[in-house]
C-alpha cells in the first residue's frame, strides 16, 4: 500500500472533547459564511482525503499549482484548492475566523495571508477554456476576488444521509490491511454502472487484489444521475456480481470541477491518499461537453512519473454481438454494426421514456433500481 500522498495522512479534526471549547472560540470570532462545495473541501482537508494539504493554500503554492501543476515542494498538485472572499472583506493576515455552512460554525481557520487573484487566468490555465458554458468557468464569476490561505480545525461535519458510505482514508487503509489486500485499484464514478463499468472494474480485478468504488457525491451538472441512484445501483451490482471480498465501496464527498486532465491527475492523488496502489483513466474523464480530447486525462499522467499511483487507461469499450460479450477496441476485430455502445445519452433518454436499457448494455437489477427511483437524474 502506498505512503499519502507527501508521506503523511493529514489530520486536522478537533477530538470530541476538546469541540465544546472550540465551539466557544468560534461564536467569539469574525466568521465567513462558505457554500456546500467548500465545506466539503474543508471535511476533505480535515480527513486527509487531500492530504497533504492541512489548509487552504497560500499564495506561493496557488501560483505553483497553477503554472506549473505542483504545489512550491514540487508534490504534484493540480487543482487549486482555495477559499473565496469578497473584496470588502477585513484584510488581515494571521487571524482566526470561522467558517460556517447553513449558519452552522463547521472550522476555524487560521488566516496566514489574503491574497488576489485573475479569474481569467485561473480559467484559461485550470479548465482550458474562458467560455461561461463550461460548468468551473461559470461558476468562478459568482466567486470572490481574494483567497484566503491558511490551516483549517474541523469542528462539526456536514450532516450527510450517506453516512453508512463515507470512509475516511485511514479507515479504508485499515480495511484494505483486514482484507489482505497488497494492491487496489481506484474507480472514480459520477453515473449509474454499465456493463462498461463493471467490463472496467473487472478486467482490472483480474490483476489487482480488490477494487475501490468512490463515487463522486455532492453537486453535480444537470443530467448527472442522483447520488442516492447511484450507491443503490453499485448496491444491487456488487450484491449480485462481484465476489464479497473483492470490493469496497465509499463516497467520495466532493463538489466536480469538471477540470479534465488536471481534474484526473487530482483523482489519482485523492484515490492514493485512500489507500489505492492503482487507479483506472477512462475516455474523457472529468469531462464536459467537448472542452477537453477523448484522451487528454491519460495523456497527461506522462508529465507526473513521481505520482505514486500506477494509472490504467481504458480506450472506448462497447458490446459485440458477434464476440457475445464487452469487447475494446484492441480485442475486437468486427464490424461497428455488430456493436452497442454505451452511449450516456442514449441510456438516459430510454430512462425518461420510462424504458429498460437492453441487458447487454446494463444489469437488469441495476436497471430496476433506476426505474423505481422515478427521476433518477439532477435537474
Amino acid at each position: 500500500m502506498p505512503k499519502p500522498h507527501g508521506g503523511k495522512l493529514i489530520n486536522r479534526e478537533i477530538a470530541e472533547r476538546e469541540k465544546e471549547k472550540f465551539l466557544e472560540q468560534a461564536s467569539e470570532l469574525p466568521t465567513l459564511n462558505v457554500e456546500e462545495g467548500l465545506a466539503k473541501d474543508l471535511e476533505n482537508i480535515a480527513k486527509g482525503v487531500f492530504s497533504p494539504l492541512e489548509g487552504f493554500l497560500l499564495e506561493e503554492d496557488y501560483f505553483n499549482v497553477l503554472n506549473d501543476k505542483r504545489l512550491a515542494n514540487d508534490l504534484p498538485w493540480t487543482l487549486p484548492i482555495i477559499l473565496d472572499a469578497p473584496s470588502n472583506f477585513e484584510k488581515r493576515n494571521d487571524d482566526t475566523i470561522t467558517l460556517s455552512y447553513e449558519n452552522r460554525p463547521l472550522a476555524l481557520m487560521h488566516v496566514e495571508e489574503v491574497y488576489g487573484y485573475n479569474k481569467r487566468e485561473f480559467a484559461q490555465k485550470v479548465y482550458g477554456t474562458l467560455d461561461n458554458i463550461h460548468p468551473g468557468v461559470a461558476k468562478l464569476k459568482d466567486m470572490g476576488d481574494l483567497l484566503l490561505g491558511g490551516k483549517i480545525d474541523l469542528i462539526n461535519e456536514m450532516k450527510t444521509p450517506f453516512s453508512k458510505y463515507n470512509l475516511r482514508p485511514v479507515e479504508t487503509r485499515i480495511l484494505f490491511k483486514e482484507k489482505g489486500w497488497r494492491t487496489i485499484v481506484g474507480f472514480q464514478t459520477r453515473n449509474a454502472p454499465h456493463q462498461g463499468h463493471e467490463y472496467v472494474q473487472k478486467t482490472a480485478l483480474t490483476f489487482v487484489d480488490g477494487v475501490f468504488i468512490n463515487p463522486v457525491i455532492g453537486k453535480k451538472k444537470k443530467g448527472d444521475f442522483r447520488d442516492e441512484v447511484i450507491l443503490e445501483a453499485y448496491d444491487a451490482l456488487i450484491k449480485h456480481y462481484y465476489l464479497k471480498d473483492r470490493a469496497v465501496i465509499s463516497i467520495l464527498p466532493f463538489e466536480m470541477r469538471y477540470a479534465g486532465p488536471r481534474e484526473a491527475i487530482f483523482h489519482a492523488i485523492v484515490r492514493k491518499n485512500f489507500g489505492c496502489t492503482h487507479f483506472i483513466v477512462g475516455r474523457d474523464h472529468a469531462g464536459v461537453g467537448d472542452f477537453y480530447p477523448p484522451y487528454a486525462a491519460q495523456d497527461i499522467f506522462d508529465e507526473f512519473p513521481d505520482l505514486g499511483i500506477i494509472p490504467l487507461f481504458f480506450k472506448e469499450f462497447y458490446y459485440c454481438k458477434k464476440c457475445g460479450g464487452v469487447v475494446n477496441e484492441k480485442t475486437c476485430p468486427h464490424e461497428e454494426e455488430q456493436c452497442i455502445k454505451f452511449s450516456g445519452t442514449k441510456i438516459r433518454e430510454l430512462f425518461i421514456r420510462g424504458q429498460r436499457p437492453p441487458e447487454e448494455m446494463m444489469r437488469p437489477e441495476v436497471t430496476n433500481i433506476i426505474l423505481r427511483s422515478g427521476n433518477p437524474f439532477v435537474e
